[in-house]
């Protein structure tokens, strides 16, 4: 499958995820390829008279919001935000997610919390048995001492842990933290691994959202699928 085929499933899901959209609410607005699809498609709401206000998970969603002619909340304002829509890296079959591949997890956790309910869509190659694998698991840590950090990780982990780059510098969040990824080969317990992390000194964030969702969109080929969290 190309990536054009693959970004027309994104597309997809979008669209169906904007379905759950009513006048007047306050939207959270993730991050990622699937969420710019999204956005452009809440602007045509707001152009066709759907009122809406949008809180933005990252400065690159508040300018595409923006641009799209969606209005913007003041990001230290007290929200009562109804819908968060956002991406995923990884869904497991529990609806666990790994998030923060784009960087911007920290701010995406802190709405994802706010949001009365929370949609993830993607497209079907994010949907796997188990979390980890082929895509590492984001931390988001203080510079200060993120050596030790990241040792203290990889204790726990028992996995190899980078820290990120762009451009050959180690990547910046907008809050000014690091992202060291952790190459887990999988992720039986997602809970328990989250509680564990955030308790290491350090440690600001993890890209791991473990029961935050119960419904979840998925572009296939055979089409749009809105699915449900199993009832335990």
């Amino acid at each position: 499958m190309t990536s054009g085929d693959l970004d027309s499933l994104k597309r997809a899901a979008a669209l169906k995820a904007i379905t759950f959209v009513c006048d007047g609410m306050v939207i959270g607005l993730g991050t990622g390829s699937t969420a710019k699809h999204m956005v452009i498609a809440l602007g045509d709401k707001v152009r066709n008279g759907v009122r809406l206000a949008g809180v933005p998970t990252s400065q690159e969603t508040a300018a595409l919001a923006r641009q799209s002619g969606i209005p913007l909340i003041d990001s230290q304002d007290r929200w009562e935000i109804d819908l968060a829509i956002d991406g995923a890296d990884q869904v497991d079959p529990n609806f666990n997610l790994i998030k923060g591949g784009g960087g911007a997890l920290l701010k995406e956790k802190i709405v994802t919390a706010s949001a009365k309910q929370f949609i993830v869509m993607v497209d079907h190659t994010k949907q796997v048995p188990v979390l980890g694998g082929s895509v590492p698991l984001p931390i988001e840590v203080i510079p200060f001492g993120w050596g030790n950090t990241s040792r203290a990780i990889q204790a726990l982990t028992k996995s190899r842990v980078t820290v990120r780059e762009q451009n050959g510098i180690p990547f910046k969040t907008e809050a000014g933290h690091l992202i060291v990824d952790v190459h887990i080969d999988r992720i039986d317990r997602p809970g328990e691994l989250e509680a564990a992390l955030s308790l290491i000194p350090g440690v600001v964030e993890t890209g791991l959202f473990v029961g935050r969702t119960n419904v979840l969109i998925v572009g296939t080929p055979q089409g749009v699928h809105t699915l449900h969290v199993p009832r335990k």
